[in-house]
């Protein structure tokens, strides 16, 4: 299991329905990108550190290590507004107002990665997915969903525990011998792969697999109070944004 996947499991709001965990998350998204990045994105990007730290209860070091992911992908995308390619500075110069556009863009897109994020580690998928056929969402597609989120976890154990067998046998002392042991990594894990599909074929067979995986969703009902507090939350950062627009400058 990912640590995401982990944490999400054992969060605090576990047992709350994913609406409301999806009103206060991917409203907060909502507002990272619709709302001015100053003070708006920041705002937003503030609220839901707090909100994730404190009422979510997800650990600082584990939520950095998720974070750094996205972070980086939005510093790469914000980089490449400080220069401009061609013009009369040359083939590579500085663009003009390039380093407001790139700090606009690094605080929207980090702002909202965290509003995805609270989601994420509150929100197992195991949760949400058996619950968008009641949104409306075809139930074949909610089923692969669902069967290829359970089968990534057995094909990533199967890669580590090749991985580990590989280096047991010193089959990354060298640098052709980490490419040879990278070959066999990939077909092993494609062969196993496909057996696993086999076999997963052939057990919902035997079980009178007639087009529909049925699955226990857990108990929750979307918690009036909650979302009522989420919304308010949202509507105080639009109304703060507004005021601070016109008091900074």
């Amino acid at each position: 299991m990912l640590p995401i996947d982990a944490a999400a499991h054992g969060s605090r709001w576990r047992h709350r329905h994913p609406v409301d965990k999806a009103v206060l998350g991917l409203g907060l998204t909502l507002l990272a990108i619709s709302l001015p990045p100053w003070p708006g994105a920041a705002l937003v990007l503030v609220t839901a550190l707090v909100v994730l730290l404190g009422p979510a209860g997800v650990p600082g070091a584990r939520l950095w290590r998720a974070y750094r992911v996205p972070l980086g992908f939005c510093a790469s995308g914000a980089v490449t507004l400080l220069v401009q390619v061609g013009g009369p500075g040359g083939p590579l110069s500085p663009a003009d107002g390039g380093a407001v556009r790139a700090g606009e863009l690094m605080l929207r897109t980090s702002a909202a990665s965290l509003g995805v994020l609270l989601f994420a580690f509150t929100t197992p998928m195991s949760d949400l997915l058996p619950r968008l056929v009641r949104a409306g969402v075809p139930a074949p597609v909610v089923d692969v969903a669902l069967v290829t989120y359970r089968m990534s976890f057995l094909l990533l154990d199967s890669v580590r525990r090749i991985r580990e067998a590989q280096a047991a046998r010193l089959g990354h002392t060298t640098r052709a011998a980490t490419w040879r042991s990278l070959g066999g990594l990939g077909a092993t894990a494609f062969v196993r792969a496909f057996d696993r599909a086999s076999r997963l074929q052939s057990g919902l067979a035997g079980r009178g697999y007639d087009g529909t995986l049925r699955v226990l969703v857990p108990e929750a009902r979307i918690s009036v109070p909650f979302t009522a507090g989420a919304l308010a939350l949202l509507a105080a950062v639009t109304a703060l944004t507004f005021v601070l627009e016109r008091l900074l400058p």
